[in-house]
């Protein structure tokens, strides 16, 4: 009968790392999933952090990813012992996905609608383009608008010399009822 040491029943393992300029902690325990609010590291073999760290590595607002995860194109992440998220993997690339689609001006329905395409893994290319296309057309659509507003208020703002009199030609167009 050999004698069991209690370090090789129990074996947790903490390191400090830097990762993605994020500090997280690598645990290891094979006993129990740590609890510690702080333990942003490996647990079964995937890479967690928590909200704030998803915050940093995104550059997404921490409301928002709440948000997101309210209206249901973020999926709830698995909570800590101590009631954090974590976030895997899979919902950071995710959250990626949504903030580049964001950037580029996708309204969330469309966004939803992409989600759902790759969620279903049978969608193709010419199906996208489709929403693409579409998102496209409302882009050159609200460049048309803003170019027509711009000669707007060009036109305005060349009618006032820009004096110290009370008498504003810009004012008074903002007043004017369109013809």
């Amino acid at each position: 009968m050999g004698i069991t040491h209690p370090i090789s029943r129990f074996v947790k393992f903490y390191l400090w790392h830097r990762l993605y300029s994020l500090d997280f902690l690598i645990c290891l325990d094979y006993d129990k999933t740590c609890s510690n609010y702080r333990c942003k590291g490996y647990f079964g073999g995937t890479q967690m952090v928590t909200i704030g760290g998803l915050s940093k590595q995104t550059g997404c607002n921490i409301e928002t990813i709440r948000y997101y995860e309210r209206i249901g194109i973020l999926s709830k992440p698995p909570r800590s012992e101590g009631g954090h998220r974590l976030y895997e993997r899979e919902q950071i690339k995710r959250l990626v996905f949504i903030r580049r689609s964001r950037e580029l001006g996708f309204s969330l329905d469309e966004i939803r609608t992409l989600l759902r395409m790759v969620d279903g893994k049978q969608f193709t290319c010419q199906e996208v383009k489709i929403v693409s296309d579409r998102h496209l057309e409302n882009v050159k659509k609200k460049i048309s608008d803003l170019r027509r507003l711009q000669k707007t208020l060009r036109g305005i703002s060349s009618q006032c010399e820009g004096g110290l009199v009370p008498d504003c030609p810009i004012i008074d167009a903002l007043f004017e009822e369109k013809r």
